[in-house]
C-alpha cells in the first residue's frame, strides 16, 4: 500500500483518525491545516475535500472523508492491529453505532457553540443555541458514562477499538463547552487510560508541534 496522507487541524475530530493510524503502526504523512488562516477553504484543499473540512485521508484508491468512515477504513485495512471486531457482525455494528452517535449527535451538539452561524444568522438565535450546548453535551456524556463505559475499560468492554480514540477526542471538547468532565468518573478513567497509550502520545505530540 502506498503511503497514506492525513489532512488534519488541531482540536478537531481528525485526531481520532491520527490515533488510529498510530495504533495500526501505519507509515503515513500528516498535513496540518491552519483553520484560522482559512487553509481549509483554499483551492488546493477544496480539490481534495470539497467540503472544506477535516479529516481527509488520501489512499491509493482515492480520498476518504468523515471520521467514522476513516476509522473503519484503518481498522479493516490493517486487521492485524485488532482495532475493530471484524469477525462479529453484531460487535462491528455496535462499534459503528457508537461512532455514528459521536458523529451525528455529540459532534453536532458541540458545534453549536463555536460554529452556530451554520444554523442561524440572528444574534439572539445564535446565543440561544450556544446556551444549550453545555446541557446537551452533559446529557450526551451521561449517556456514554452509563450505557457504554460500564462493562469494561473500553467502549466495547474488554476490546480496545478505534471508538476509544474517537471518544477521547470528543471528550477533550468538554471543557470548552463549560462541562466539568469530573462528573463522569468512567469517562475520566477512560481518558487517563488513553493518555498512557504510545499511539495517543505520538498523535498529540504531532498536534502540538
Amino acid at each position: 500500500m502506498s503511503r497514506l496522507k492525513l489532512y488534519l487541524a488541531p482540536g478537531t475530530c481528525a485526531l481520532a483518525v491520527h490515533i488510529a493510524l498510530h495504533e495500526a503502526g501505519v507509515d503515513h504523512e500528516v498535513v496540518k491545516l491552519n483553520f484560522a488562516a482559512g487553509e481549509q477553504r483554499s483551492p488546493e484543499y477544496l480539490a481534495i475535500n470539497p467540503k472544506g473540512r477535516v479529516p481527509a485521508l488520501v489512499t491509493p484508491e482515492g480520498v476518504l472523508t468523515e471520521t467514522p468512515a476513516l476509522l473503519l477504513y484503518v481498522a479493516q485495512s490493517f486487521p492485524q492491529a485488532g482495532l475493530a471486531p471484524l469477525d462479529s457482525p453484531f460487535a462491528l455494528a455496535r462499534l459503528q453505532e457508537f461512532n455514528s452517535y459521536l458523529s451525528s449527535t455529540v459532534h453536532i451538539n458541540h458545534a453549536h457553540r463555536p460554529r452556530a452561524t451554520r444554523w442561524a444568522d440572528e444574534p439572539e438565535a445564535i446565543a440561544g443555541m450556544q446556551r444549550k450546548v453545555a446541557q446537551n453535551m452533559t446529557e450526551n456524556f451521561r449517556y456514554i458514562e452509563q450505557v457504554w463505559l460500564h462493562q469494561g475499560p473500553w467502549v466495547l468492554g474488554d476490546h480496545y477499538s478505534v471508538a476509544d480514540g474517537y471518544l477521547y477526542t470528543v471528550g477533550e471538547w468538554l471543557a470548552g463547552d463549560s462541562v466539568d468532565i469530573q462528573q463522569f468518573p468512567r469517562v475520566v478513567a477512560h481518558r487517563e487510560r488513553l493518555l498512557q497509550r504510545p499511539a495517543v502520545q505520538r498523535a498529540l505530540a504531532t498536534a502540538k508541534a
